[in-house]
């Protein structure tokens, strides 16, 4: 289409009072660093050359603790863990951890985009984005595992999108349009093929319904981050294979005709932190009498391990002698031990955003990581790397954010904002009703019209 022959639409279209159709896709890619993005020698070349035609940030503040379901939240929600409700990734089990995670959107405890993108009468799209079983989507491949029932089964990654793709057939007819059937480990985080058959049934979906609002959530980077830690060649590979993925919806918003029409926001959950030890506070617990692991029906105490962090539950939140006992077997820790994470009282808890429910909560400094056993020692060996850490200790943890497309004012850079800002930007970009949120919009990140 022409010049001339666009300006004769756009004037059309201004006649009869029919307004020109919006679209923003939103991409996360678990584990993002900005460094993937600021130094070329991560080789994300798709992301780099978009990048320079818009606007992107420094570093972005993640939520507490940062982990991929709270965070994921706070950027459709615009709030921080403790109004969304999604305080974890995965349920607090202390009678003994079942591999179920936060996947249903109706613990969600505040609107989303998604609300209100259904409120304003948009067409929305999800693939694999967390706690949206069940979500007000109308294309939704949510994130989702089938976990086995006896021993020696794997869990089931196809059937759970059978299950619960909506529509019911769009499993199906993502298959047989742009992926291919599935097999064995066809859904997997192990192989690369995941990153790529994700960007095609996203593409496919922007293709053929050209929804006002698509989300998509990547993940093999985080996997191998988690193996390697912050660098190694398989590392390396999941971040050139995702920009990768990247173009492949690039090219389907091209294809479809809605380049001029759509802006995209790339962003992440966390960052990464290389880790040699992990401290085991169940352990401690243990031996205060507080928890026992051979009679978990009888605990008193427990401590939710999230990565780089962890939160005590009490059985009784009124117990205030098992509380104090917390607090003294803390204390009578070695000066050494004590030195490897510093204690947040419920206070400062609040002051994170993070779970209200926590009267303590523990905050590893850098190398350092949390574990939920109750059985040996307190401190073990650990390898690799992760996340889950107080988002204001330490820069290694904050995630990343790119924005270019329509809307966005080329040449903006950001050095610093929060998870909770990307949601404000999402509904200024589509004319969404978000009130009470708690990010903040940055006006000079947007063109004039």
């Amino acid at each position: 289409m022409n010049k001339v022959l666009k300006s004769l639409v756009v004037c059309l279209l201004l006649a009869t009072g029919v307004k020109a159709q919006k679209h923003v896709v939103l991409i996360s890619i678990d584990g993002l660093r900005p460094e993937f993005y600021l130094d070329p020698s991560w080789g994300m070349v798709n992301l780099r050359q978009a990048m320079n035609t818009g606007s992107y940030a420094e570093g972005v503040r993640g939520s507490f603790p940062t982990v991929t379901y709270p965070s994921h939240t706070t950027i459709v929600s615009g709030v921080l863990p403790a109004k969304h409700g999604i305080y974890y990734n995965t349920p607090v089990e202390p009678l003994g951890i079942t591999g179920k995670w936060f996947w249903y959107y109706k613990d969600i405890k505040v609107p989303t985009l998604w609300t209100a993108a259904k409120q304003a009468g948009l067409v929305t799209a999800g693939v694999s984005w967390p706690v949206t079983v069940g979500a007000p989507i109308d294309y939704n491949l949510p994130e989702f595992v089938i976990l086995p029932k006896n021993k020696g089964e794997k869990k089931d990654e196809i059937k759970a999108l059978y299950d619960e793709s909506n529509p019911k057939t769009l499993f199906e007819e993502v298959q047989d349009n742009a992926i291919g059937k599935l097999g064995e480990f066809g859904a997997t985080l192990d192989y690369y093929t995941n990153d790529q058959n994700k960007a095609r049934m996203a593409g496919y979906i922007l293709r053929k319904y050209k929804p006002g609002f698509l989300a998509i959530h990547i993940g093999l980077t985080d996997h191998f981050e988690h193996e390697q830690g912050r660098d190694g060649d398989k590392v390396r590979s999941a971040v050139v294979g995702v920009d990768v993925a990247l173009k492949t919806m690039f090219d389907a918003i091209e294809m479809a005709g809605l380049k001029d029409s759509t802006t995209f926001i790339v962003t992440g959950d966390h960052g990464f932190v290389d880790i040699h030890t992990q401290v085991n506070p169940n352990v401690m617990l243990a031996k205060a009498g507080l928890y026992d692991d051979a009679n978990k029906e009888g605990w008193k105490a427990y401590f939710q391990a999230s990565g780089g962090s962890a939160f005590l539950h009490l059985r009784n939140p009124n117990d205030k002698a098992t509380l104090e006992k917390v607090n003294k077997a803390l204390n009578a820790l070695p000066e050494g031990t004590k030195r490897l994470f510093h204690v947040l009282n419920k206070q400062q808890v609040a002051d994170a955003q993070g779970d209200p429910n926590a009267p303590i909560a523990l905050a590893a400094y850098q190398g350092i990581s949390f574990g939920a056993t109750a059985k040996g020692e307190l401190l073990t060996a650990a390898k690799g790397g992760t996340h889950g850490y107080l988002p204001t200790d330490f820069k290694e943890i904050q995630t990343g954010f790119v924005a270019f497309g329509r809307g966005i004012k080329p040449g903006v850079v950001l050095p610093l904002i929060g998870q909770e800002d990307i949601a404000p930007i999402v509904a200024k970009l589509l004319n969404l009703q978000m009130p009470g949120i708690d990010g903040v919009l940055y006006p000079g990140l947007f063109t004039a019209k």
